[in-house]
């Protein structure tokens, strides 16, 4: 089923490609493809951020959790935006802990400021900045962010960073995008892509009741804000293996 809101769709015309593709054409990649873009990026000499981004359930963590694998530590390290989801417990004081996910349930100022710092960090490789930066990271299994859990060393080339907002026109969210190289925006089918979703609130605990209607209510109100951006993405992409 495709919802009637949904974002980017797939390309069903003649298959395109990477070389040659407009930027707000959803091209068609095989994960080499995308894995030796990648590597370009890391090789170019200095540090460079690659974003990744879509909807609820497109697959941005697999993608990125590939890429960094695929690189190996030396040449990359993984900093999720989901780092910075605000504890539940200020969510409930704001009354926004039912809209979780939503832009404003995260410290959006403070991934600005890790990110401004990260790539201060690569164009310094030798001089006083910082040789380790620690990021958080947001885990599933407590639904909470944790502090200083990812270590990026200041000789690593590449930082790939992946989430949902990183092409959000409010402020601040313009101000990490002014620091990322490069933003993909992952564009699988609505349908796969809310299976996808379901499936994960499943295996976090959730009903298949409350995991369809999460999915097709708050996530989907988040989905169709982050779908608006794409157009400002540098690629717009369906994996394809």
């Amino acid at each position: 089923m495709t919802h009637p809101h949904a974002g980017p769709q797939p390309h069903h015309g003649p298959q395109r490609h990477l070389n040659g593709a407009a930027p707000s054409a959803v091209v068609d990649a095989a994960f080499t493809e995308l894995l030796e873009r990648a590597r370009a990026l890391a090789g170019r000499g200095r540090r460079a951020i690659l974003g990744i981004t879509g909807a609820p359930g497109a697959g941005k963590s697999t993608l990125a959790e590939r890429l960094v694998a695929e690189l190996g530590p030396e040449i990359a390290v993984l900093v999720p935006m989901d780092g910075f989801h605000l504890a539940d417990a200020v969510l409930h004081e704001l009354g926004r802990h039912a809209r979780k996910g939503a832009h404003d349930t995260f410290d959006a100022a403070g991934y600005v400021s890790l990110i401004r710092r990260l790539a201060a960090q690569g164009a310094d490789r030798e001089g006083p900045g910082d040789a380790t930066v620690y990021a958080p990271v947001f885990r599933r299994d407590l639904e909470e962010p944790i502090g200083s859990a990812i270590p990026v060393h200041r000789d690593v080339p590449l930082v790939v960073t992946e989430g949902n907002y990183l092409l959000h026109e409010a402020d601040p969210w313009p101000c990490a995008r002014a620091e990322i190289d490069e933003v993909w925006f992952l564009a699988p089918g609505e349908e796969q892509r809310l299976e996808r979703l379901i499936e994960r609130h499943m295996r976090f605990g959730r009903s298949a009741e409350e995991a369809r209607e999460r999915s097709l209510g708050s996530d989907q109100r988040n989905a169709d804000l982050i779908g608006s951006t794409a157009e400002r993405a540098d690629l717009i992409v369906r994996l394809v293996d």
